[in-house]
């Protein structure tokens, strides 16, 4: 089940501690990958470690998701190098964390530029190549504060919540081509950045999860695998939820 050989794919934040997850799963099962992020570096040493891991001949596309033009020109970009592109992962995202009184103008914009317009952007250049194959998959990463709210976090919830409302919106205009647009809402995830916490404060982060612990990585990249395969073609416009439990959203 769940096999995506054959398929291409682009992932965009693809050498971060989620988006590496997210590639592996998509590797394992047999996509071939368009690797994106603004770190050439990082992405050529992840590359490489997953040819060598899982094999298959995955390349690297650097970008800056704050350029607009950059933007503009991942999508031809990965359809020139891997041939085609069946499913788009938008996972890249930035956070400007500040109380809501002390946000600047620019922590601001630059979530909302990195997180929902270049998301836009990567789903219009998308759409048109998928409708004309009359197949497609396209998987965007929110974030369990979309739809809760968190202090602090008043430019990225809105980011988050704003990208649930574009995706059911495009799954409603492509749904009649064999393209399929949905979300995956991750809690908190286990990350290079949450291991460097105080173990109160991990303790205290865990207490508000009915499972107790912070979810791996790889629980985000199983649910994104399932929705880039041909198993998931009649979800369409939904936020799967892998949070354990700390919320329980309808």
């Amino acid at each position: 089940m769940f096999s995506l050989e054959g398929k291409t794919a682009l992932v965009t934040g693809a050498s971060g501690g989620i988006g590496s997850a997210i590639a592996t799963a998509l590797a394992r099962q047999g996509a071939r990958l368009a690797l994106s992020g603004s770190n050439g570096g990082k992405l050529r040493a992840f590359r490489e470690q997953l040819n060598d891991e899982i094999g298959g001949d995955h390349v690297e596309i650097t970008c800056d998701l704050s350029n607009s033009e950059q933007v503009e020109e991942l999508v031809p970009a990965t359809i020139d190098t891997l041939g085609s592109m069946d499913i788009l992962v938008n996972n890249a995202g930035i956070t400007r964390d500040n109380l809501a009184m002390r946000m600047k103008d620019e922590e601001w914009e630059q979530v909302i530029r990195i997180n929902l317009e270049a998301a836009f952007r990567l789903m219009r250049a998308a759409a048109r190549p998928m409708m004309k194959a009359r197949h497609g998959r396209i998987v965007t990463i929110t974030s369990v504060v979309g739809a809760t709210g968190n202090p602090g976090q008043m430019n990225y919830a809105a980011a988050k919540a704003g990208l649930v409302g574009m995706s059911k919106s495009l799954a409603q205009e492509l749904a009649s081509r064999g393209i399929t647009v949905n979300c995956v809402a991750p809690g908190f995830i286990r990350t290079a950045m949450t291991d460097e916490l105080p173990d109160a404060q991990k303790d205290a982060l865990n207490a508000r999860i009915p499972m107790g612990r912070m979810g791996e990585g790889e629980d985000i990249g199983a649910a994104v695998a399932y929705l880039a395969s041909d198993e998931a073609a009649y979800v369409t416009g939904q936020t799967l939820h892998v949070n354990g439990g700390m919320a329980m959203l309808g």
